[in-house]
């Protein structure tokens, strides 16, 4: 079988006002779904991809992971949307499944680069890590104190 997969940025889905997943066929019989997602990065995707236990390419104008008799290909077309084509063993609702999972993972690569960047540039603001705390919802809160000032 044989499956694509828009990915629409959440702001590009806001504002064509669409609403979770559409699907339509195209004229060689294959379905083509439409999914929200917050896919932009293509390092942070391929590490996504990764952590959903993808055995993962990265081609200049591809990403290609490959599950158990799953097979997805990533492209990104001019506007910078990704679409997913999906061959072997899948039908839409698990397809859609896997890129939903895939998104998930994508927003915990995402948390950790933003998390990094803090980090890295905090000393530079005059700011010093004090505490870290991971709720279990995986939210991460810091807390930095202004470096010189008294605690």
């Amino acid at each position: 079988m044989s499956i694509s997969l828009v990915l629409l940025p959440l702001a590009v889905a806001a504002v064509a006002a669409a609403h979770g997943v559409t699907s339509r066929s195209e004229q060689e019989g294959r379905i083509v779904c439409e999914v929200q997602t917050r896919m932009r990065d293509e390092n942070l995707l391929a590490a996504a991809l990764h952590d959903t236990a993808a055995v993962v390419a990265v081609a200049p104008d591809s990403i290609t992971a490959d599950w158990a008799g799953v097979r997805a290909r990533f492209q990104r077309d001019e506007a910078g949307i990704w679409s997913a084509h999906f061959t072997g063993d899948i039908d839409e609702p698990r397809a859609v499944e896997v890129v939903r999972a895939v998104d998930v993972a994508y927003g915990r690569q995402v948390q950790r680069a933003v998390l990094e960047r803090l980090r890295q540039q905090a000393p530079a603001a005059g700011l010093r890590l004090e505490s870290e705390q991971v709720t279990e919802d995986d939210a991460v809160r810091l807390v930095f104190a202004v470096q010189g000032a008294r605690s």
